[in-house]
């Protein structure tokens, strides 16, 4: 088979890849927890098995060009069967309205992603088998640079064309034609008239039932209870309405945000911090627009209410079916990243409310941290109040409870003279420089309020002496308070979560042992610092998107451009050293490399802190953007260098083997790196930390080889 045309099929796969992946993964945390593990497992699970599969595609060898082209006929189709799975199946192995648990999410991720992960694994070794030439391992780095190249355009393609755009079973489809498109190729250049017509007729198919059905809407109404009002994709996730029993339900990437009437959730979200600030004029509220947060404040005597929303599409459904909500001349809605904004604004307010959810997410931990508690004071008028709620409170604080709390608490008064907690459904908590009240009843009778919740009688229930002193009682002076490369909070939280289920939960960390043990005993020096370039590929760009969010904001399309600039950084980096001449010895040269990313994460948290905009003060300019960029590119050229080299470096085997090898080290690696980072070892231990551990690895892995040349 033509060289040029099966790295031309390759870098199709890498862009069919990630753009399922991309789909997938915002559609698995509607199936289950939507939180920020949901999506580590998924990421991981997703690497682990594509590595599996690339073990798969040894066995292909003898009949290596037809089983390429069955591959891309199955990578057409499988993502439309796994989607249509995820949204129709989850209803069918779990009970409606009940949350699996992490083993049950680890099993229902694993099912799903398992047909696609293992197909396109295996299909880089057959690729690797295809083209091989004079040297064995010469192969698998031609293989990798085109799969890195077709993951830049995939990415591109769905970051910064089609989301938004089009809907998941469209975007789905597009790439099934696509990879359709490429399967008739091939077949036509081995000239095999089965899977021309195997090609053509599943192309008809799809065109078929795209015209006769709305697949979209027909596979979205399959989990839900309630009617489904509306629906739509933006780049920040999957919005979708529901109406059941004259309750709309505002479903923001899986997550019910926001339940319309709920007056009693809008009340105590606004009124507590209101009841203290009778006469204030000047009120921001942080994604309470469309929950009718921001309705509420408007009931009181305010001069204007600014409200911020991050996503459009979100706010359009809100405008749509809850106009109400929105019609008062004095609400100034501004489409931002609410932590942006707050930095960058030079208005006062006399209250700032977080109408947020748990810090469930990095992203949403940037709003419970010490930075940006030390930011909201500034914007705040002397003696202004901010107010926020975390987790529920039913008559007990279990020790994972106490830990979220106290951290909480923690992180308030170290910026607020005084802080309140109030258990209501949500723990509220209040800060102020300014004394603050209990007697929430008697200044909202004092405005004039009728409330439907907020009532003398429910308020006296609520503030009850030995509910507040139960809070009072498990808060520890002594807690870590949760900072923004500390996030502290996100790890209680998911403790918290993870403590409904039981010791099922040592699933993961079981997990993590095994990855980390086959890839550190693993077959060979080089596949071993492959292991670790691995890890050092996911785990260094988490840090680097957790620095572009707390530094620039969330946008999504300077976080698309991080992971864009990183491909591409990976693509570069292979392709420079697949045109260099082979080394004399090239498991030494591998072992430099390996000291230069161990060199470069080790000096990453340093960088980080000196870029421009990157302290609580700074004002996020574009030189500390591109200089971030830079880093990212430049970082991952040198992860990308290792892989052509490191197939250099194997001698004795296959083509098959050794990219079979360098696959399965790559993507173990890069699976115990999505799973442990970003939901365990950052939260745990902190950013400089995660920077250091993968120094060390890298380095360990590289000294050994060197000791071996």
């Amino acid at each position: 088979m033509n060289r040029r045309l099966v790295l031309i099929a390759v870098g199709t796969l890498g862009a069919a890849a990630v753009v399922t992946q991309l789909t997938l993964l915002r559609e698995l945390p509607l199936a289950f927890a939507g939180n920020e593990l949901v999506l580590g497992v998924a990421l991981g699970l997703w690497l682990l098995l594509t590595g599996v599969g690339t073990l798969l595609g040894r066995g292909s060898a003898d009949r290596a060009s037809v089983a390429f082209v069955a591959g891309f006929l199955a990578i057409a189709l499988l993502p439309l069967a796994q989607l249509l799975a995820v949204r129709g199946l989850r209803e069918v192995v779990f009970p409606y309205g009940v949350v699996p648990g992490l083993a049950g999410t680890m099993l229902g991720c694993a099912a799903v992603l398992l047909p696609f992960c293992l197909v396109s694994g295996a299909l880089l070794t057959v690729a690797s088998k295809l083209i091989s030439g004079e040297h064995e391992g010469a192969a698998v780095g031609h293989v990798y640079a085109a799969d890195a190249a077709g993951s830049i355009a995939g990415g591109v393609a769905f970051s910064f064309i089609l989301v938004g755009r089009v809907d998941h079973v469209t975007l789905l489809c597009i790439q099934a034609v696509v990879a359709l498109g490429m399967a008739a190729s091939l077949a036509a250049r081995l000239r095999w008239p089965l899977g021309i017509v195997a090609a053509a007729l599943a192309a008809g198919a799809i065109a078929v039932m795209t015209a006769a059905w709305d697949v979209d809407a027909v596979s979205e109404q399959w989990r839900h209870r309630g009617t489904v009002v509306t629906r739509t994709t933006s780049p920040y996730g999957r919005v979708v309405v529901t109406r059941e029993a004259g309750q709309l339900t505002f479903f923001e990437n899986g997550v019910p945000v926001v339940t319309s009437p709920d007056p009693a959730g809008a009340e105590e979200a606004a009124h507590y911090a209101m009841a203290q600030r009778p006469d204030a004029r000047e009120v921001l509220v942080i994604g309470g627009a469309v929950s009718g947060v921001a309705r509420e404040v408007l009931r009181h005597p305010v001069a204007a209410v600014t409200a911020i929303e991050l996503d459009p599409r979100f706010v359009a459904s809100g405008r749509e079916l809850l106009p109400g909500n929105f019609q008062d001349p004095r609400l100034r809605i501004v489409l931002d990243d609410g932590r942006r904004f707050i930095r960058r604004t030079a208005a006062r307010f006399d209250v700032i409310i977080l109408a947020l959810p748990d810090p469930s997410t990095l992203q949403l931990n940037r709003f419970y941290t010490a930075e940006f508690f030390a930011m909201a004071k500034r914007a705040l008028v002397p003696g202004g109040v901010i107010g926020f709620g975390l987790s529920r409170y039913e008559n007990y604080v279990g020790p994972e409870l106490a830990r979220l709390l106290s951290s909480a608490h923690r992180t308030l008064a170290a910026e607020f003279t005084h802080v309140v907690m109030i258990p209501s459904g949500r723990v509220y908590f209040l800060g102020s420089d300014k004394p603050l009240s209990l007697d929430i009843a008697g200044h909202l009778e004092e405005s004039g309020l009728s409330l439907q919740r907020l009532n003398r009688h429910y308020l006296q229930a609520t503030l009850a002496p030995d509910r507040i002193a139960d809070l009072e009682r498990v808060i520890d002076a002594a807690a870590d308070p949760n900072t923004d490369f500390f996030p502290r909070l996100f790890h209680h939280h998911l403790r918290h979560w993870l403590s409904q289920f039981g010791p099922a939960t040592a699933v993961p960390v079981m997990l993590m042992i095994l990855l980390a043990a086959v890839g550190l005993v693993g077959s060979g020096a080089a596949a071993r610092i492959v292991f670790s370039a691995g890890f050092a590929g996911t785990a260094l760009p988490i840090v680097i998107l957790l620095a572009v969010q707390v530094y620039y904001g969330s946008l999504y399309r300077q976080l698309g451009l991080v992971v864009t600039l990183f491909m591409a950084g990976l693509a570069a980096g292979a392709a420079w050293m697949n045109r260099r001449a082979v080394p004399a010895f090239p498991l030494r040269s591998l072992a430099r490399l390996g000291l230069a990313v161990a060199l470069a994460a080790a000096v990453l948290p340093w960088l980080l802190g000196i870029l421009p905009g990157g302290s609580v003060d700074g004002t996020g300019g574009l030189g500390g953007q591109v200089l971030l960029l830079a880093i990212a590119f430049g970082l991952a050229a040198v992860i990308g260098a290792q892989f052509p080299l490191a197939g250099h470096a194997v001698r004795g085997s296959a083509p098959e083997a050794v990219a079979s090898r360098l696959f399965v080290a790559d993507f173990v690696g890069a699976a115990l790196g999505a799973l442990m980072v970003s939901t365990w070892l950052l939260p745990r231990a902190g950013l400089t930390t995660v920077c250091i551990l993968t120094a060390g690895l890298n380095a360990a892995t590289a000294a050994l080889a060197a000791c071996r040349t």
